[in-house]
C-alpha cells in the first residue's frame, strides 16, 4: 500500500466524477443522486487505468480492511470470549458462518456503490419515501450508537488493563480520540487505511503468540467449525450465538463499505465498474479472511485456558486480563492482550467515525464536520457506559458489550434487507444487476438473520 501520496487528487478526479451524481430520477430510483458522501475523499485514490491486475487490486486494498475492523471490535471480544470460555470450541462454527456470511453481504454492498454510484444510505433515501427512510436512519443511527458503546468501554478497559486508568475516567478519554481522526482525515484516506491495517497486524501478532502459549487441542479447534443442533436449541448458547453474529456481521458495516468503495477513481464505463467490483471484492474478502482468524483465535483462547480449567464465567474484559497470567504461566501474555485490545478500540474509532458520517449524510442529505458528528455520537454513548460504569462496575459494563452486540443482530435485516432487494433490481442496478444465484444466497442470509432473532425475542418474552 503506497502511502508515501495522501491520496488527495486534484478536483474531478478520474473515477466516479461528483458531477455525475446530479443524475435526474430514473432508472428505478425515485430521486436523483445527490452529492456523494465523504465528498473529500470521493474519488480520492488513483487508479492506474493501463497497468496490470495486481497493481490494480493493490491501488483498491483498503477498504476491506477497514470494514474488516468492524468483525473484530471490542464488543466481538466480550462474545467471543463468553462463548469460548462457556461451550468451549462450540461456537466457532458460528463465527466461520458469520464470516461467510458477511463476505456476500460486503459483497453486494460494493456492488452497490460502484454499480449504482450510492451508498446503501443514499440508496434508502432515493428509493423509499420518507416515512420509511427516516425510520431506517433512526435504525442506524442506534446500531452506531450500539457499535460506539462496545469501542468506549473496550478502549476504557484497555487503557485501564495497561496503564491502570480508572474505567470511568477512561470513558471520558474516550471522548478525545476525536482529535486522531481529524488528523488522519487532514494527511488522506491512504493514510487512515495504512493506520489501520498497521493496527490489525499489531492484534493479529498479538493474539499468535497467545495461541502458541495456550496450545489449543487442534483436533477440537476443527471439530468446532462443525455446527451443531445445540447452537438453536440451548437458549443460553442461541444468546452468545446472536452476540457473536451481531459483532461479526455489523449494520454500520454495510452503510460503510458502499461508501469507502467511491473513495477509488475507478472510472465511468461499465467495464471499469465491472473489474471495480471484482477488485473491491477480493479487497474484502481478504481482509474478512483475517478478521476471521482473530476472531476465531479470540475463541480459541478462551477455550484452551477458561474453558480447559473450568472457568466458564468469564465474559469481563479485565478477567480475561488477570486470569491469562496463571493460566498460561507467563506476563507478557496479558500484557499482549491489553495491547491488541487497545489497538481494537482505536481502530473501530476511526470506521465509527466514517459510517456516521456516511449514515448521516446518505439518508437526510445533513453535512455535518466529522468533529462535530464525532462528538455527538460519543456523547450519546458516553452516557450509559458512563453510568453503568459507576453503578454496576466492570461486571456491568461486561453484560453491557454483549447486550450491545444483540442490538446491533437484532438491526441487521432493517440494513440486509434493502441491500438485497437494491442489489437484485435490474430497474436500479440496470448491467451492474446481481446475479441470481448471489441474490439467492443473499436471500436465505436474511432469511436466517431474522428467523434467528425471531426466536431469540419469543425464548425470552415466553421463557
Amino acid at each position: 500500500m503506497d502511502i508515501s501520496q495522501p491520496g488527495i487528487v486534484p478536483p474531478k478526479p478520474s473515477g466516479p466524477a461528483k458531477s455525475s451524481q446530479s443524475a435526474s430520477p430514473g432508472g428505478g430510483w425515485r430521486t436523483a443522486r445527490g452529492e456523494p458522501s465523504l465528498a473529500d475523499m470521493f474519488g480520492s485514490i488513483r487508479v492506474a487505468k493501463d497497468g496490470s491486475f495486481w497493481r490494480k487490486l493493490v491501488a483498491f486494498l483498503g477498504p476491506g480492511y477497514l470494514v474488516a475492523v468492524g468483525y473484530m471490535d471490542p464488543g466481538n471480544w466480550a462474545t467471543s470470549l463468553a462463548g469460548g470460555s462457556k461451550f468451549g470450541y462450540a461456537l466457532l462454527a458460528v463465527a466461520l458462518i458469520s464470516n461467510i456470511m458477511a463476505i456476500v453481504l460486503q459483497a453486494l454492498c460494493a456492488r452497490l456503490g460502484v454499480g449504482s454510484g450510492r451508498d446503501l444510505a443514499q440508496a434508502c433515501r432515493d428509493a423509499y419515501p420518507r416515512f420509511v427512510s427516516w425510520p431506517l436512519w433512526l435504525l442506524a443511527e442506534i446500531a452506531i450508537s450500539a457499535t460506539d458503546l462496545a469501542e468506549i468501554i473496550g478502549t476504557a478497559v484497555g487503557l485501564n488493563l495497561l496503564f491502570g486508568i480508572p474505567l470511568e475516567i477512561g470513558v471520558l478519554i474516550t471522548a478525545a480520540d476525536v482529535f486522531l481522526i481529524l488528523a488522519l482525515q487532514v494527511l488522506g484516506f491512504r493514510w487512515i487505511e495504512a493506520f489501520v491495517v498497521a493496527l490489525l497486524g499489531v492484534i493479529a501478532a498479538c493474539f499468535a503468540v497467545q495461541i502458541a502459549m495456550a496450545d489449543p487441542d487442534w483436533g477440537a479447534v476443527i471439530r468446532g467449525f462443525a455446527p451443531t443442533v445445540d447452537i438453536v436449541a440451548n437458549r443460553d448458547m442461541l444468546y452468545l450465538a446472536l452476540g457473536i453474529l451481531g459483532a461479526t456481521v455489523m449494520p454500520h458495516n454495510l452503510y460503510l463499505h458502499s461508501g469507502l468503495v467511491q473513495t477509488r477513481a475507478y472510472g465511468e464505463s461499465a467495464p471499469e465498474k465491472k473489474e471495480a467490483i471484482k477488485l473491491a471484492t477480493i479487497d474484502s474478502t481478504i481482509a474478512l479472511c483475517l478478521a476471521l482468524t482473530i476472531n476465531a483465535s479470540i475463541l480459541i483462547l478462551a477455550a484452551a485456558t477458561f474453558h480447559k480449567v473450568g472457568k466458564t464465567d468469564v465474559a469481563e474484559l479485565d478477567q480475561a486480563h488477570s486470569f491469562l497470567a496463571p493460566l498460561l504461566g507467563s506476563t507478557l501474555a496479558p500484557t499482549l492482550f491489553g495491547i491488541a485490545l487497545l489497538c481494537c478500540g482505536l481502530n473501530s474509532t476511526v470506521t465509527a467515525t466514517l459510517s456516521g458520517q456516511i449514515v448521516m449524510e446518505g439518508f437526510i442529505n445533513i453535512k455535518v464536520a466529522p468533529w462535530l458528528r464525532r462528538l455527538i455520537t460519543r456523547a450519546i454513548a458516553i452516557v450509559p457506559a458512563a453510568i453503568v460504569t459507576i453503578w454496576y462496575g466492570e461486571k456491568g459494563t461486561a453484560q453491557l458489550l454483549i447486550l450491545s452486540q444483540v442490538v446491533l443482530s437484532l438491526q441487521l435485516p432493517f440494513a440486509i434487507v434493502p441491500l438485497v432487494m437494491f442489489t437484485a433490481s435490474k430497474a436500479k442496478m440496470g448491467e451492474f444487476v446481481a446475479p441470481r444465484w448471489l441474490t439467492a444466497v443473499a436471500g436465505v442470509i436474511a432469511a436466517v438473520v431474522i428467523a434467528l432473532n425471531v426466536k431469540l425475542l419469543v425464548d425470552f418474552v415466553v421463557g
